[in-house]
């Protein structure tokens, strides 16, 4: 076997006598054409518009290389080839002008994927399928009109507000606004998971007229299970709606004095507390309580005054209502994509 292999290469080496001799004529200016379209094809960049030029220029090329093997080399099979990848080209050029189509939305759409999509670098091909899961449909609210009521309504949607602005509310005292490009239900969405069910512990209305977009539940969730990175990307939306409804709840803990009390601080939990003058009542009242000395350390200049009383009332006041908006995000309940 390898005594024939030796044999082929030799006699393709030494005894080829037709190509003894090279031809000193050229093959014309077809055939460089068409070399020169190969060159410059080869030259392109990346991307879908890279794609273009390069599969352009090689399709251009292919075609004057097959007129050139019909009409000077006279060769069947150099016409047949360079027409077949000429047509091969023209296909994919099919295919990548369908894909670079021009994706169109409806206005509100478009404002909305520039406002939060956009930052994300977000494609416009998966933006098309967050939209196609809500409908494209607009949902528009009166003013004062609810669109949920504490207790009543069911979590079974996702909503995000384009325009107006929304009062949320529990047991009629004003916990904070949300604004357009705002989640008007994130904290309850997070609260639960797929296959639980629950209501609305706070209230929604419209202070004015509104216009939102909304997922429903069932099908947002086949959209996130389907599509990994859309999962994390309302993971990554949905945490950040939070965190900008919990700080504007914290902006309202003020005292008196004008300081601002931050709820994540290990000291305001104490303050909050409703439990602590309880428990020292009680062990001030227990007969085995040790009374302390009256003498008392001096208290250092730089350590902050508590709030007084009327004070820890503002701030338990604001606090039940943190508590009870979010109080469904506690660790043990956090949803699992």
């Amino acid at each position: 076997m390898l005594r024939e292999n030796s044999s082929f290469i030799e006699t393709i080496l030494y005894d080829n006598s037709e190509c003894e001799i090279l031809k000193n004529g050229t093959e014309g200016a077809v055939y460089h054409l068409a070399n020169v379209m190969f060159t410059l094809g080869y030259m392109s960049g990346s991307g879908f518009f890279g794609l273009v030029y390069i599969f352009s220029l090689l399709g251009v090329g292919f075609f004057i290389q097959s007129l050139w093997g019909w009409i000077d080399a006279c060769g069947v099979d150099i016409f047949m080839w360079s027409l077949l990848l000429f047509v091969l080209c023209l296909v994919q050029l099919a295919h990548i002008g369908y894909r670079l189509r021009k994706v169109t939305f409806e206005e509100d759409f478009s404002n909305l994927y520039k406002a939060m999509f956009r930052p994300l670098e977000v494609p416009l091909n998966v933006y098309k399928e967050i939209v196609r899961c809500c409908d494209a449909a607009v949902m528009s609210l009166a003013r004062d009109q609810n669109y949920a009521v504490e207790g009543k309504s069911a979590i079974d949607r996702l909503s995000l507000l384009l325009s107006g602005r929304v009062r949320v509310t529990h047991e009629k005292q004003f916990l904070h606004y949300i604004f357009p490009y705002q989640f008007l239900d994130s904290p309850e969405w997070e609260s639960l998971r797929p296959n639980e069910e629950g209501k609305f512990q706070v209230t929604l209305t419209a202070e004015t007229d509104c216009c939102y977009v909304t997922w429903k539940r069932r099908k947002l969730y086949q959209l996130l299970a389907k599509h990994q990175y859309i999962a994390r990307l309302f993971t990554v939306m949905l945490g950040n709606d939070i965190a900008d409804k919990l700080y504007s709840l914290i902006d309202k803990l003020y005292c008196r004095g004008g300081v601002r009390y931050d709820i994540r601080l290990p000291s305001l939990y104490h303050v909050l507390a409703p439990s602590v003058e309880a428990e020292k009542e009680k062990i001030a009242e227990s007969p085995h309580h040790v009374p302390q000395s009256p003498f008392r350390p001096q208290e250092s200049p730089f350590k902050k005054s508590w709030p007084d009383s009327n004070d820890l009332i503002d701030i338990n006041n604001s606090w039940s209502g943190i508590r009870k908006e979010y109080a469904p995000l506690a660790p043990t309940q956090t949803p699992e994509l």
